[in-house]
């Protein structure tokens, strides 16, 4: 009978020590990535509020040809909302929407993900002009993880998983505003 309490207090140590340890983790987490793009600032920052352009840009909205798509509201303006759904399981159901819009400086963005996993996180961009015609542009993404979950934090390397992402999409966003031959957001966002 000893032996049955021994091996029961030694199982419930085991499960007990990554409670702990999650008690003591960081449970929250940002990145961010930057890019200097050789074009006026208002005219990145018009191409950059339309949400349907992360079409072309975004790494997350090339992951799956067959992706469904919906969107509510103007784009540009704030409560637009873009929505997506997969049967890619790393693409999965969820939606952005604008939520603030600092003309020239901020879009705040709220994502809401369903499928695989549900959490809400906000993103942002900003654009800085550098000079007449250069913006620096940075993306960024904050999330948290609740309470025992931050233990995969320890794990995640959240930077270099998201990181890599933000990276190609601010290179393809170069590409196609540098690539531009015209001053106007309409022949942009075509």
């Amino acid at each position: 009978m000893k032996i049955f309490y021994k091996i029961i207090i030694f199982i419930l140590i085991i499960l007990a020590i990554p409670l702990i340890v999650a008690l003591f983790t960081e449970n929250e987490y940002a990145v961010k990535r930057e890019i200097t793009i050789n074009r006026p600032v208002s005219e990145v920052f018009d191409y950059l509020k339309h949400l349907k352009n992360q079409e072309k840009y975004s790494v997350w909205n090339q992951m799956d040809p067959k992706m469904e798509k919906y969107y509510k509201g103007t784009d540009g303006t704030v409560g637009f909302v873009s929505g997506w759904k997969s049967e890619v399981d790393s693409v999965g159901y969820g939606e952005q929407e604008i939520k603030n819009i600092t003309p020239n400086e901020r879009i705040d963005l709220e994502l809401r993900f369903i499928k695989p996993f549900e959490a809400t996180e906000p993103a942002y961009f900003t654009t800085q002009s550098i000079d007449s015609t250069t913006t620096k542009v940075s993306w960024g993404f904050n999330g948290k993880f609740n309470y025992p979950m931050n233990l995969f934090l320890l794990f995640m390397d959240m930077e270099k998983q998201i990181g890599k992402d933000l990276d190609k999409g601010l290179i393809s966003l170069k590409k196609i505003l540098e690539s531009q031959n015209t001053s106007t957001h309409e022949k942009l966002q075509n």
